[in-house]
């Protein structure tokens, strides 16, 4: 049975690509790059002659056949969808329709999104304060950032977020659940997530707020001992991180012992960052390269002369939240042998994602290319294997009865020591003690700890006996 078409219904979009598309054809139509292969075809023709035509590749063509299925989809829902649609908006249904199906990173920026963006990478932005991502057609928290309201509600990486207020999110795309969880600060959005561990369902409730975030945070938590916490690479990362080092030798008066860089649930950011943040300890070398199928994908990042730390013994703290620009940052030091990873693996995000404008209100977001460790390793969907595997736990002391000692028996004889130490216990800090607590809280922090302490006991005997 023949089918009738509508033509009165067509858009005149489909007749601009099918004239686009004719056109494009070399030997078929009369636009072509050479005026003389057109009046040797024609005379050719008129003569009698036989005259041989070279058919462009057809694995290189728009396949014309889906591009009428496109018009014809357009057209249909022009004519008969039970609200009007305007071309505009069903143009840009299609663009993003056409990013969001390429990966879960690629996206169709409006002027609002583009701003966003914009917003994000300098460090203040509206919502909830947490890095997201599709799983399985649910929103998956990558990582909820330092001391915003997502992650004083008590939400955590690898959450799957399934409602958001009475909105299932199931099929809803990334860019409309991001809008959804944006909103005027002070209102409350409920977050219905699945938790692993949890029998079902669990509702937090979160109030939305001008997200502020500091890139850098820094602090002694022990004597010799530094701590950097890396939360999200913004744009002046490299530089904060450069001044946090710095200000923490000023502060112990020397080099230090050990420096922890905690980047744990750190979601990642901008690429450059995170190379400026391994150029500070590493004396040279290559840092990370792209490999992309254009020219401008392909980079490659390499260290220059200067470790701010001078060979100071570091470990990198990663989890399943660490996607990445921290990824980047975690796999050079452990290419380069310059820090001890330890932790649980991280997310697997080795992809790089490039804004590309369109006009001055819109862009697109568009994966371009891989990025690959010093030694060559991608580590799209795999992460960075910790060198020490430590995961999360409670710290309790099974036995903190006073033990009986020497020094509690009447008429001992008095140690050397035993008079000034009382004395040392009682000069201990505020600032001491919070770290202290800090520490016994975190499991993951105070093995780093002990190992830097471990490290610096062996580097001591190492120059006594050379000496």
């Amino acid at each position: 049975m023949k089918r009738v078409r509508n033509t009165h219904q067509a858009s005149p979009l489909r007749s601009a690509i099918l004239a686009a598309c004719f056109i494009s054809l070399p030997g078929l139509a009369f636009a072509q790059d050479n005026p003389s292969d057109n009046t040797q075809l024609l005379e050719g023709i008129q003569d009698g002659e036989r005259v041989e035509i070279t058919l462009p590749d057809p694995e290189k063509q728009l396949p014309l056949d889906d591009l009428r299925k496109f018009t014809e989809v357009f057209s249909r829902i022009k004519a008969a969808y039970v609200e009007e649609v305007d071309d505009r908006q069903l143009l840009e249904s299609a663009i993003k329709g056409m990013l969001s199906d390429l990966d879960p990173h690629s996206t169709y920026l409006a002027p609002e999104d583009y701003e966003e963006l914009e917003e994000s990478t300098s460090g203040e932005f509206g919502g909830l304060g947490i890095e997201v991502g599709m799983e399985n057609g649910f929103i998956k928290v990558i990582a909820p950032i330092d001391d915003t309201p997502a992650q004083q509600a008590g939400v955590q990486s690898g959450d799957l977020i399934i409602k958001l207020d009475e909105k299932p999110v199931k099929g809803m795309g990334l860019e409309e659940a991001v809008q959804l969880m944006r909103g005027k600060p002070g209102t409350i959005l409920t977050l219905t997530i699945m938790r692993e561990g949890e029998n079902g369902p669990v509702e937090i409730d979160v109030e939305r707020d001008v997200i502020k975030v500091t890139s850098v945070k820094s602090r002694m938590i022990e004597d010799g001992y530094g701590y950097v916490r890396l939360t999200q690479f913004q744009a002046e990362t490299g530089g904060q991180f450069t001044n946090a080092l710095n200000k923490l030798k000023e502060d112990h008066g020397s080099d230090l012992d050990g420096l922890v860089i905690d980047l744990r649930n750190n979601p990642g950011g901008v690429l450059q960052a995170a190379v400026a943040t391994a150029d500070a300890l590493l004396d040279e070398g290559l840092i990370v390269y792209t490999e992309g199928r254009i020219q401008s994908s392909r980079l490659r990042f390499s260290a220059k002369n200067g470790d701010v730390m001078a060979g100071t013994p570091i470990v990198v703290l990663i989890n399943g939240g660490s996607a990445s620009a921290s990824e980047i940052l975690a796999g050079a030091l452990q290419d380069h042998k310059r820090a001890v990873i330890m932790g649980t693996q991280s997310f697997g995000k080795g992809s790089v994602q490039t804004v590309i404008p369109l006009d001055e209100t819109h862009a697109i977001k568009m994966t371009t290319a891989r990025y690959y460790t010093p030694d060559g390793r991608s580590i799209q969907g795999t992460g960075i294997k910790p060198d020490i595997e430590v995961k999360p736990a409670e710290l309790k002391e099974l036995d903190s009865r006073p033990f009986f000692t020497e020094a509690d028996l009447s008429g001992h004889l008095i140690g050397q020591d035993e008079k000034t130490e009382g004395k040392d216990k009682d000069k201990q800090s505020g600032a001491e003690n919070q770290a202290s607590s800090i520490i016994d809280r975190d499991y993951q922090l105070r093995s780093a700890l002990n190992l830097l302490k471990g490290l610096q006991i062996l580097n001591r005997k190492g120059a006594d006996t050379v000496q």
